[in-house]
């Protein structure tokens, strides 16, 4: 099982990332707060902290989390190839759409971040919210196999 260690927002493209402890997810919103939330198969993006770590340790520095830009912070989730299955994250259900691919600006954060995020996800998933709900941080974490697999 796994925790849920941040929730990040930021109000407009290249806007600096608000860390919150709790945050509203709706299916027509996301995360409320964030500009990227409408809906669509990137609504929300999820990091893995194990994933975060080894893409560091690559690059040899101590980046934070929200360099990354993504939404949420987990820990004790595998996210590599999870596609179709759903992240349960305290009430709220997610979709995993797909591979969350790093860009350039990756690179314009720290050199060679960008590459260190490609192998085994790092960078990690795309998201649609399936079930709206009251998040906060220590929330459990499971990934469940998709609802058609049954």
């Amino acid at each position: 099982m796994g925790r849920l260690l941040g929730i990040a927002v930021r109000g407009a493209s290249r806007a600096p990332m608000e860390t919150r402890d709790t945050v509203h997810i709706s299916q027509d919103t996301g995360l409320e707060g964030d500009y990227r939330g409408r809906y669509g198969p990137r609504q929300i993006t999820v990091l893995s902290q194990e994933a975060w770590q080894a893409a560091c340790d690559t690059v040899q520095t101590e980046l934070p989390w929200t360099t990354r830009r993504a939404n949420l912070l987990v820990s004790g989730v595998e996210l590599e190839r999870t596609t179709r299955q759903v992240l349960h994250i305290g009430p709220v259900r997610l979709a995993i759409t797909g591979e969350t691919d790093p860009c350039e600006r990756m690179d314009m954060q720290h050199m060679g971040l960008r590459q260190a995020l490609v192998p085994a996800w790092r960078g990690g998933v795309t998201c649609f919210v399936l079930t709206p709900g009251d998040i906060r941080l220590g929330d459990e974490v499971q990934l469940l196999p998709s609802p058609s697999s049954d």
